[in-house]
C-alpha cells in the first residue's frame, strides 16, 4: 500500500499482554488438550503447543504464530480504514483499536501524539495494522493516495443521519478525541459529517462507543457475513 511513511508496524514483541496467559481463557499444551503429538503445521508457535494458548484470539486460531494470524486477516481485511485524532492522550483509542480488529478493518491510523493508551485494547493492536501521522493533512494525503472517502462522525450542525446514509465501500471514518469531538481541520478535509441518532439527555455519546457503531454500520452494508466467525 501507499502512503504509509508514517507506519508504526504491527507490534512483534514476544511478552505476554494482560489477557494473555496465567488466565483460565484459551487452551493447555496441545498434548494435553489432543493426546496426539506435536503437529508440523507452520503455522503453529512451538512455545505455544508446548505451554498452552492464553491469548485473547478465537478458537481458529490457538496455537499459531502471531505472524501466521496477521497473515490469515491480511487476506480478508476489508476495505474500511478508521482514523481518530489524538491531541490529549485520548484514552478511547485502545478501545478503537480493538474494535477495529473485531471488524477486520484494514487499519487504523492516528493523527497527533505517536503515544497511547494501549490498554484497552486487549492486545488486539499486535495483529491490526496501525498507521501514525502527525497532522490532519498527512492522513488527507494517505487518503487521497489510497482513493478513501473521509467520513467523519461527529453530532455538529450539518451532519447527516448515520442511519440514513450509505457509507463509501472505500472508506476512512474519522474520529475526533473525547469531549470536543471532530476538529475543525479534520471536518474540513471529509466529505461528509455524520452523527449517531440519539434521545437522551446527554449532548455526545463516547468516542469508542460512537466509533464502534459508525465501523458495525459499514459492516452492515458492506462486509460478507458469510465469513464472520
Amino acid at each position: 500500500m501507499s502512503g504509509e511513511s508514517g507506519q508504526t508496524s504491527i507490534l512483534a514483541a514476544r511478552d505476554p499482554g494482560p489477557t494473555e496467559w496465567g488466565t483460565s481463557v484459551g487452551v493447555g499444551p496441545w498434548e494435553q488438550e489432543h493426546g496426539t503429538p506435536l503437529p508440523d503445521d507452520p503455522r503453529y508457535d512451538p512455545e505455544l503447543l508446548r505451554d498452552g494458548d492464553r491469548r485473547n484470539v478465537v478458537d481458529a486460531y490457538r496455537y499459531w504464530t502471531r505472524e501466521a494470524i496477521v497473515a490469515d486477516i491480511d487476506t480478508r481485511r476489508h476495505t474500511l480504514h478508521v482514523a481518530i485524532e489524538n491531541f490529549t492522550h485520548d484514552a478511547n483509542i485502545g478501545t478503537v483499536v480493538r474494535t477495529a480488529n473485531a471488524f477486520a478493518a484494514a487499519g487504523v491510523h492516528i493523527v497527533g501524539r505517536r503515544r497511547w493508551n494501549r490498554r484497552g485494547a486487549m492486545v488486539t493492536d499486535r495483529y491490526q495494522h496501525i498507521h501514525h501521522h502527525a497532522t490532519i493533512g498527512d492522513l488527507l494525503d494517505y487518503a487521497r493516495a489510497e482513493a478513501l472517502t473521509v467520513v467523519a462522525v461527529d453530532n455538529t450542525p450539518g451532519s447527516v443521519r448515520l442511519e440514513t446514509v450509505s457509507l463509501p465501500q472505500a472508506c476512512l471514518l474519522l474520529f475526533g478525541q473525547e469531549g470536543p469531538g471532530v476538529s475543525e481541520q479534520a471536518r474540513d478535509i471529509a466529505t461528509m459529517t455524520v452523527s449517531i441518532a440519539q434521545f437522551g439527555s446527554t449532548r455526545s455519546i463516547n468516542a469508542g462507543v460512537a466509533a464502534g457503531i459508525a465501523m458495525h454500520t459499514w459492516v452492515q452494508q458492506h462486509a460478507d457475513l458469510s465469513r464472520a466467525w
